[in-house]
């Protein structure tokens, strides 16, 4: 973690938000060597209206007032040639209120490749939906350029960068924001197909294995600007 300037502010919190008890279990179980001091997690509920109220609530905590914030569960690829267990990291996320930039995108990927190897990291914009989506409408996603979707990442990190602006009036300008997720269904491994068990499996232990990832990108974030 970044070491604090004298007289200055300390490093930031940084909150992990994922959607699923599922995506929870695997994050807890993956132990907490290495966590920043001031790391939370936190399961939202499904779907981007839940996403939003539940970070809307935390980020309203004295503790979290400047804290990054990373999104992260599973996804569904866009991507032909995609698997079950690849990774993806927004460049930026969109939904239909605008696009919200991500902080340290190759960063996040190089400490992807090292926390998980064998497994394809893959960046580009990661789009939001309010239910799940299947067929030809995750086609027409992927021609609007989206490498993933899932329903809760463009929520969280949009209610993220609109509650940057509260922040300042503690002194903090800046909030980074970043989202990493699991591929559980792609295009050749649709979840409803046979193999949907293992893929998920599979997704389940990838994340399990990548929070080191998650406290090398906050370490390398800088300090709160005031």
């Amino acid at each position: 973690m970044a070491a604090a300037r004298p007289g200055g502010p300390g490093p930031r919190p940084l909150l992990v938000a994922c959607a699923l008890r599922i995506e929870q279990a695997a994050l807890r179980s993956g132990g907490d060597r290495g966590a920043p001091f001031g790391c939370t997690v936190l399961r939202t509920g499904m779907g981007p209206r839940a996403a939003e109220r539940a970070v809307t609530r935390a980020l309203a905590a004295p503790g979290l007032a400047g804290a990054a914030v990373l999104a992260t569960g599973f996804c569904a690829g866009l991507v032909p040639g995609m698997h079950p267990g690849d990774l993806v990291v927004a460049e930026e996320t969109r939904d239909p209120r605008g696009t919200v930039t991500c902080a340290g995108t190759s960063l996040l990927a190089e400490a992807l490749a090292r926390a998980a190897p064998g497994r394809t990291v893959h960046t580009g914009a990661l789009t939001g939906s309010d239910r799940v989506v299947r067929g030809q409408e995750r086609a027409r996603l992927r021609a609007t350029g989206a490498i993933a979707v899932d329903m809760e990442s463009a929520a969280t990190l949009w209610t993220a960068a609109r509650g940057a602006a509260r922040t300042a009036a503690a002194g903090v300008t800046h909030r980074p924001v970043a989202a990493v997720r699991v591929v559980v269904d792609a295009p050749e491994h649709e979840l409803v197909r046979i193999g949907t068990v293992r893929g998920g499996i599979s997704a389940f232990r990838v994340l399990r294995a990548v929070l080191p990832a998650f406290y090398d990108w906050h370490r390398s974030l800088p300090l709160p600007r005031r």
